[in-house]
């Protein structure tokens, strides 16, 4: 026990001393307001480009085996719904108008979708097929997704995996170099890029997604719709996004308390 504290505590110290505090967007209608903290190391730019580099190389690798879809009437609909959805993303934070914005559809029975940060999107088909998710359920979905990137939850992450890794490395490792440097930064990119987001920034990109579908002309009760489909497929094998993603009777209830707030900016299209 005196073990663990010693090294949360260390934690701790290293994590605050090498962070910096960030408003990484405003918080629109919904009031997303919360403090956070980067490790001042770690830029957005280049987690932005490490992310980049696995996007490309994941979709290079769907797309060799013919998986990445362009045409069909459900990729359609993916890009027409993300661009309406990119198009808002500036509310938040002005910087996403000069993100380099990727859209894509994979061919596969996952039920998944993410937005990973500088905005690379996957939408996975298994998802709207297998739950039959309306254009409103899939905004819902996108835009939740494109707020953890706008939120930058991934570098947020990736900040506490340094703050972790470093306490079990040593005081030394915040400023080492070579190879322990860098089997570092791998622990924490893979760290932070692959755990599920905790359960703060799990309502914060729900709020935001929620205001961002509601600005694009998306019905804001979809929300509450797909994640009841969300919460009756996790009843027998639970959806890939379930995992990272659990529905809850307090997610929904959040979802309704913040529905009122965004509905003015709701414009049918």
């Amino acid at each position: 026990m005196k073990k663990c504290l010693a090294v949360s505590t260390l934690s701790a110290a290293l994590l605050l001393a090498g962070c910096q505090s960030v408003n990484t967007t405003s918080g629109g209608a919904v009031g997303v307001e919360r403090k956070q903290y980067m490790f001042s190391m770690l830029s957005s730019q280049e987690v932005d480009q490490m992310y980049a580099q696995s996007y490309q190389q994941t979709l290079g690798e769907a797309s060799g085996k013919g998986l990445v879809d362009k045409s069909s009437a459900n990729a359609k609909r993916v890009q027409a719904i993300a661009k309406r959805l990119i198009a808002q993303a500036p509310t938040f934070r002005p910087d996403a108008a000069q993100w380099k914005w990727e859209v894509n559809l994979i061919k596969s029975d996952e039920m998944n979708a993410n937005c990973g940060p500088g905005g690379k999107i996957f939408v996975y088909s298994g998802l709207i097929t297998n739950l039959k998710l309306t254009d409103d359920e899939l905004a819902a979905v996108m835009g939740h997704e494109i707020a953890h990137a706008l939120r930058e939850h991934g570098r947020e992450a990736m900040s506490k995996a340094y703050g972790i890794e470093m306490a079990k490395q040593g005081a030394g490792a915040l400023f080492g170099l070579g190879q322990d440097s860098l089997a570092l930064a791998d622990t924490v990119a893979n760290y932070g890029m692959t755990l599920p987001n905790s359960r703060s920034n799990e309502n914060e990109a729900d709020l935001i997604g929620l205001e961002l579908a509601a600005r694009a002309g998306y019905d804001p009760n979809a929300a509450i719709t797909l994640w009841n489909k969300m919460s009756k497929a996790s009843e027998g094998a639970p959806p890939e996004f379930m995992s990272t993603h659990p529905a809850s009777d307090s997610r929904i209830a959040s979802l309704r308390a913040a529905i009122p707030k965004v509905m003015p900016l709701y414009k049918p299209r």
